[in-house]
């Protein structure tokens, strides 16, 4: 009798000691499946446009959110276009964000800075083009910057 309650004992000790590792350690309780996976790749990013030539020391002037997967969504005002474009020339989005073809602006320099950041298609992205003024901006060839 002595023996069995012994082991009862030990065997508490390890499950409370087991309970309480799986308690304290980081990330072990989002360590199991949660059966709810996903058939796409995440795409969300976080567009952003900002006053001067680099995004640290200029003034975010707007930003919106743009979900592409499963289903275009977000603050962005043309989702649609703008994750057809992204699908297009996500390897290349300088071609998005140039002005296009025929364009005349001024030769002011008033930087402005758009910014794409974060997941597309499953892979961290982070993306940044400064035009020399506000007129470039206003003339892009896409949809994905005219927010």
């Amino acid at each position: 009798m002595r023996s069995i309650a012994k082991g009862l004992g030990l065997g508490s000790a390890a499950m409370a000691l087991t309970a309480l590792t799986a308690l304290a350690w980081p990330g072990a309780a989002d360590a199991a499946p949660s059966g709810a996976e996903s058939l796409y790749a995440p795409s969300a990013l976080v567009l952003s446009l900002t006053a001067g030539e680099d995004t640290t020391h200029g003034t975010v002037l707007r930003a919106v959110t743009l979900v592409c997967a499963p289903a275009p969504g977000g603050t962005h005002p043309s989702p649609a276009a703008a994750c057809a474009e992204l699908r297009a020339s996500a390897h290349q989005l300088d071609a998005v964000a140039a002005p296009g073809a025929g364009v005349d602006c001024t030769r002011e320099w008033n930087p402005m800075t758009v910014t794409a950041v974060g997941v597309w298609q499953g892979r961290r992205m982070s993306y940044s083009y400064t035009f020399g003024n506000p007129c470039g901006l206003r003339h892009t060839s896409g949809a994905l910057f005219g927010f």
